[in-house]
């Protein structure tokens, strides 16, 4: 696939999403018996998290981590969430940084900027301000902010590399990137890296562990950390392949235990 077409695929995913949450439905997909068959998405906050933000952001969190719970944001601190969807962890991080801090949510899809935007009106969250724009080129001024969360949408991107610089450029010397993302230890069978719906699914664009370590580190961070927070089991992986059309049953010992939810951590050196 082109940069353009997975660009494409992961807005139509994601904007389809926005609108059913929208209409008070929620973005996670459901098994046949009513289980959430999603083992990446469910079950990332607390209630206590849940009940602070409106519950269409909750709704539409799509994510494989949380990035607010682990990245120690501190009062006054400037927070920068790349693909933050329905703000979820904007919101989270605006309480957090408090009022003398700001959090920015990035999201290239209209129905989720607008979903946040309403869900920001909701919580009453002044310290907040949604971008439109892609996290390959962010709209933000050089050295502009402290720290950079993601969750689940780094592995979206066809372009990596690109990703990883820009977060670097706009971090303050010191800076830290705080992500979720899924990550992948060892060999991957091909039919996942082809199938689309697992690529858009936070699956198929998953980077090798190490070659995550590597870009990082070209892009010029330092102290990086790579901590699993969930490893998927062949059960897992089970459902998520069935539903994507896939040999479920030849498959998923490829991959039992090789993808993961990690929470990656990176700084800018201070004389960067």
């Amino acid at each position: 696939m082109s940069d353009a077409e997975i660009r494409r695929a992961v807005k139509d995913k994601y904007g389809k999403a926005a609108l059913k949450v929208a209409a008070g439905g929620s973005a996670c997909c459901a098994s046949v018996s009513g289980r959430e068959a999603d083992p990446i998405t469910s079950k990332l906050y607390t209630q206590s998290e849940t009940s602070c933000v409106p519950a269409e952001a909750a709704a539409a969190s799509l994510g494989c981590g949380n990035p607010t719970a682990l990245a120690d944001l501190k009062a006054g601190e400037t927070v920068l969430d790349l693909g933050s969807g329905g703000g979820i962890d904007v919101l989270l991080s605006a309480q957090r940084v408090g009022p003398t801090g700001k959090a920015y949510g990035l999201d290239m899809t209209d129905e989720m900027l607008a979903l946040a935007r309403e869900n920001q009106r909701k919580s009453g969250a002044a310290n907040v301000e949604f971008l439109k724009g892609e996290i390959e080129q962010i709209p933000l001024p050089e050295e502009s902010v402290d720290v950079i969360i993601s969750n689940c949408v780094i592995n979206l991107s066809a372009d990596k590399d690109r990703v990883l610089a820009e977060a670097f450029r706009v971090l303050k010397p010191g800076g830290r990137l705080a992500v979720s993302d899924v990550v992948v230890r060892g060999e991957v069978p091909p039919a996942i890296r082809r199938s689309v719906e697992l690529w858009i699914g936070c699956v198929a664009g998953a980077l090798e562990e190490q070659e995550y370590r590597d870009k990082l580190a070209k892009a010029g961070f330092a102290a990086i950390d790579v901590e699993p927070t969930r490893v998927y089991r062949m059960e897992d992986a089970q459902e998520f392949l069935a539903g994507a059309g896939l040999d479920a049953v030849a498959i998923a010992p490829q991959v039992d235990g090789k993808f993961m939810s990690a929470f990656v951590r990176a700084r800018k050196p201070l004389s960067a």
